[in-house]
């Protein structure tokens, strides 16, 4: 059995719309904007060793540099966060007029707040402790 496989580079979800996405996960959630081609692709930054790839469905499925690929209908994406954090991000989303559809206290005593993307993708922020893994969460 070769090494065992380390960890989730790239998560994907797929929107229309990727302006919106964009300005979504960069003016609201705060990630960085890594590279864009507006009429395909989206790619930011989450953390130090992770990237959200935001990509239109109907270019991706085109694949003429690349596999081709997509998805319809909603997806799921959880961003981990401290802690200490939670009231602030809950603050932060309220603000923006971002509607919290459920709040979690998981058996383990991690905490998860859902939402929606201007996509209607799902986005979870989630604190350590929730599913008992190594790194914390």
């Amino acid at each position: 059995m070769p090494v065992p496989i380390q960890s989730v580079v790239e998560t994907a979800l797929y929107a229309r719309d990727l302006a919106a996405m964009k300005d979504f996960y960069t003016r609201i959630l705060g990630l960085q904007l890594l590279a864009e081609d507006p009429a395909r692709h989206v790619f930011l930054q989450v953390g130090p060793a992770h990237v959200l790839l935001l990509f239109d469905p109907e270019a991706t499925r085109q694949g003429d540099d690349f596999p081709s690929h997509g998805a319809t209908g909603p997806g799921h994406v959880a961003l981990g966060i401290a802690v200490e954090s939670l009231d602030e991000w809950r603050r932060q989303l309220i603000a923006h007029g971002v509607l919290i559809e459920k709040e979690l206290t998981w058996p383990r005593g991690g905490r998860s707040l859902y939402f929606r993307d201007p996509a209607n993708n799902s986005v979870e922020l989630i604190t350590p402790g929730v599913w008992g893994t190594p790194a914390g969460w």
